[in-house]
């Protein structure tokens, strides 16, 4: 369930505006700096309000954390979802998705670096609705996978469908997790080409 976060302010509109002014400066300063060497009082300068501003939205800075990582999952898993091209077929489908997913994670893989590190830092309850985010981007993955299956353009058993896309999530946040070295030798494209190559190799072995 999403967690409430209280503000003391009712308009809503004004709310979302604000919240959003939050995320992207704490966003930044948590690049820069990480989430327990960021201060509330720097987190409402970068937004661009004072600090009494800024507690009439949230409560803590834990709460800010919750609102960066859920807005991060948010955008990544809607990406995703766009970029999912379902009139194609066959395993063209499956490339694509892949493709589209590690593009998005290209596109905003210091903010996925953020919320990995971070989200840690959490309430319980907070991180358990985080990461059922990342289970509902997994399960587009599945969906995509049992579609090729279905087709017979893979060869997959229902108990490996999920251990399939977690793998294709994990090469996926390699790419920014791993970018120090990675991108140094890959370019995207590169490296998407390649991992899809090994996915289909792996998935073609259980033909034999």
């Amino acid at each position: 369930m999403k967690k409430s976060v209280p503000s003391l302010v009712k308009d809503p509109e004004l709310i979302k505006k604000r919240r959003e002014q939050m995320v992207k400066g704490a966003v930044r300063l948590f690049i820069e700096k990480g989430f327990h060497r960021t201060t509330t009082r720097e987190i409402a300068k970068e937004s661009g309000f004072s600090i009494g501003t800024l507690y009439e939205y949230i409560r803590s800075k834990e709460d800010i954390l919750y609102l960066v990582c859920d807005a991060i999952y948010e955008e990544v898993r809607d990406r995703l979802a766009y970029h999912l091209d379902t009139d194609n077929k066959g395993i063209d489908r499956l490339k694509k998705a892949v493709a589209a997913y590690f593009q998005v994670i290209h596109d905003m893989q210091d903010e996925v670096l953020v919320m990995y590190q971070e989200a840690k830092s959490l309430p319980k309850e907070a991180l358990s609705y985080v990461l059922q985010k990342e289970v509902e981007m997994t399960e587009m993955i599945e969906q995509v996978i049992r579609e090729c299956a279905k087709e017979g353009v893979i060869h997959v058993h229902d108990a490996q469908v999920k251990l399939v896309a977690h793998n294709i999530l994990v090469q996926g946040h390699m790419w920014t997790f791993r970018r120090w070295q990675i991108q140094k030798h890959f370019s995207l494209e590169d490296y998407t080409n390649l991992q899809i190559e090994q996915l289909l190799q792996g998935v073609n072995h259980r033909l034999m």
